[in-house]
């Protein structure tokens, strides 16, 4: 074991309701299942505060639910810049919430930041779409994305933390 180090793990979109929390019930749900969840944490936020204090979009929580995964005690919140501080990763759906990260991020925290797809082995895709003004099967493509990038989080995590 390299360290006892808690991981804490961000993911953010533009509004919070869709993609981030979709993807931190997701890589929660992942953690739990293989035993990790006593030292790995996870949040998510929107570069907006369009929700805050919202639940997840009725369709993420229903496209989760029926694969497994609980997204109903979510709430959506805006990024801060002391998110960089105080997460190990942050993770942006896409080029957009990239650079507004980025523009916020403090000096020298920058290798915190990062596209969650990166962490996909599966797919050749670098952004999650939105699919906030699509239809059901633009959240079952999303969830199938961040299924992916999940996994190759997880297992950047434990080699880098354990």
């Amino acid at each position: 074991m390299k360290n006892n180090k808690q991981v804490s793990v961000l993911f953010v979109c533009l509004g919070n309701i869709c993609r981030s929390p979709t993807a931190e019930g997701v890589f929660r749900h992942l953690v739990k299942q293989e035993g990790h969840d006593s030292w790995i944490a996870t949040d998510s936020a929107g570069t907006h505060a369009y929700h805050i204090g919202e639940q997840p979009d009725r369709r993420a929580q229903q496209t989760a639910r029926t694969r497994g995964v609980d997204l109903s005690d979510l709430r959506g919140r805006k990024a801060i810049k002391t998110d960089f501080e105080e997460f190990d990763y942050v993770l942006a759906m896409d080029d957009e919430n990239y650079q507004i990260l980025e523009a916020m991020c403090p000096t020298g925290l920058s290798d915190k930041l990062s596209l969650f797809l990166d962490f996909s082995k599966e797919y050749s895709e670098t952004q999650v779409p939105d699919p906030y003004y699509g239809g059901d099967q633009g959240f079952e493509h999303v969830f199938d994305l961040v299924e992916s990038a999940s996994r190759g989080l997880l297992e950047d995590i434990t080699k880098r933390f354990r």
